[in-house]
């Protein structure tokens, strides 16, 4: 989903607690009417990231069309055409800069070479390294945590 506007002076600052606070003030209505108009049981969502889960592909093909005719009509809302997909569980699910399996998750290729690339620039800040051996500690990334920790040797 996107909440950013071609209008100048349209749209929210991202990053800043304020929007963080706005996100899930204006998606209220959206969590709403999944829950209890359209009864999802699998649905999870942070911020404007959100996913459904359910076994019936057709289901999922189906609740695209709904998804995007209400976040329109109702929130003003688009869904990015590049971040919309269904996928299987055994093929991984992208969200929140992970993919997520049954058993274990990755960080996601992008996310890893951005992080790579900003420790090259910032590997004498502490709190940089420090944040991302957090981030990557919720996944399974023993050797990419690893790597990282050389940034604070060298």
């Amino acid at each position: 989903m996107s909440f950013s506007s071609t209008q100048l002076g349209v749209g929210l600052p991202l990053g800043n607690l304020t929007s963080q606070l706005l996100v899930n003030i204006y998606m209220n209505e959206f969590d709403q009417w999944v829950k209890h108009k359209l009864k999802i049981k699998y649905y999870i969502r942070y911020a404007d990231d959100f996913v459904f889960l359910n076994q019936d592909k057709k289901f999922l093909e189906e609740l695209i069309m709904e998804v995007q005719n209400f976040l329109k009509e109702k929130l003003k809302l688009s869904l990015h055409p590049d971040k919309v997909s269904i996928k299987t569980f055994a093929s991984g699910v992208d969200f929140l800069g992970w993919v997520h399996f049954p058993e274990h998750r990755v960080l996601r290729t992008t996310t890893k070479k951005r992080m790579l690339k900003k420790l090259g620039v910032n590997s004498k800040k502490p709190e940089i390294v420090q944040s991302y051996l957090g981030l990557i500690g919720h996944g399974n990334a023993h050797k990419l945590s690893a790597r990282v920790k050389k940034f604070m040797s060298e």
